[in-house]
């Protein structure tokens, strides 16, 4: 049993170090990773689980929670004479759980950048940025008044949880015409068990490495569901950067053919192009938001007043938890990197290939 302690403990070196050579070779893990090992992987665990109405990725994770808690009190008295065993036993743990973590989906981390498999600029230009601002007011005030006839109205979606689940395979699969890699099969989206954990810590969803499960808190707003949902099944497909699920999940939303799931996707863009208009130009700032329909403004109110009634310490400490686990992975921005998507957008829309007419 030694002998097995430490050789994972020393397997767990072997792994940083591999890992740290192969996120050079992107083209590499594009090809033998992303395109030949995951696919398998990410079908045969959806199709496994995905049946189960309720998240068994929840149900493990709290399993292990209670399985260390029990290890850490059996093993309280026996530091002063066991420390090292402890501590094999603590690093064999942390190793294998490393290995799965990136053998099942992380190596997706070190891919090639989507901007370079698209073919489209990196950088964003602040004009070309309020231009696109400007069509995302109209296309957001134009289905707002659509649904609800009164500019003054909150959207409120008529669907169930499972009800939105099930849609968003539409848009799956007409992004999946004009582009392939992003083809979804055999749903895997449950409501997170925890989700009251999640909320606290300020995260609207989440993909679950090990079972390939997408995750949705099912606290948030529901009219921000359809892109949340979008976003986390483009992890599940192998796009691990945040700012590439972000733009999968809204070309996902808007190709959708609901104008529910089209709302969702354009108002979700239109919060993070403002937001990174009023950084640079509070004036022109406020002069776009007098252009967007109050009931719009209801809408983005009800998701921050949401978020804001969760607001506490621990938020704070998850997120620059997670802004570094980012920065580990390649994603040089952490937490910033869900705005880069921003650039994505509006690169791609002014590309020859760009969507067919969104707006």
């Amino acid at each position: 049993m030694k002998n097995k302690k430490v050789f994972w403990s020393l397997f767990l070196v072997v792994q940083i170090i591999a890992l740290k050579i192969l996120s050079s070779f992107p083209e590499f893990i594009e090809r033998y990773y992303s395109n030949g090992i995951y696919p398998p992987i990410s079908k045969t665990l959806r199709i496994l689980l995905g049946w189960i109405p309720f998240s068994f990725g929840d149900l493990a994770y709290s399993m292990a929670v209670l399985l260390i808690l029990r290890w850490g009190w059996k093993t309280r008295k026996t530091w002063k004479k066991e420390y090292k065993s402890n501590l094999l036993t603590i690093t064999t743990c942390i190793s294998v759980g490393y290995f799965f973590f990136y053998f099942l989906w992380a190596v997706n981390y070190h891919r090639v950048p989507l901007y370079q498999k698209l073919g489209i600029a990196k950088e964003l230009n602040k004009k070309e940025l309020l231009a696109f601002t400007e069509k995302l007011i109209l296309k957001s005030n134009t289905l707002q008044n659509q649904i609800t006839h009164n500019d003054s109205s909150r959207v409120i979606s008529p669907y169930t949880q499972r009800e939105i689940y099930k849609r968003t395979l539409n848009g799956y699969t007409a992004i999946a015409l004009q582009h392939p890699y992003f083809q979804y099969d055999h749903l895997s989206i449950k409501n997170s068990l925890l989700s009251i954990p999640l909320t606290y810590m300020g995260f609207a969803g989440y993909l679950n490495p090990f079972t390939n499960e997408a995750q949705v808190n099912d606290m948030i707003p529901l009219y921000n569901y359809p892109t949340t949902a979008c976003h986390e099944m483009a992890h599940q497909i192998g796009y691990a950067s945040e700012s590439e699920a972000n733009f999968i999940g809204f070309l996902a939303s808007v190709h959708n053919d609901d104008v529910y799931f089209q709302y969702s996707g354009y108002t979700f863009a239109l919060k993070y192009c403002l937001r990174l208009v009023e950084r640079d130009d509070e004036a022109l700032y406020e002069s776009l938001m007098a252009k967007i329909n109050y009931g719009i403004i209801l809408n983005i109110c009800e998701t921050e007043e949401f978020w804001d009634r969760y607001e506490n310490p621990s938020e704070v400490v998850f997120k620059v938890f997670y802004d570094n686990y980012l920065k580990m992975n390649q994603q040089k921005d952490g937490l910033g990197g869900y705005a880069k998507f921003v650039g994505l957008m509006v690169n791609y829309y002014n590309s020859p290939q760009g969507w067919n007419d969104p707006f």
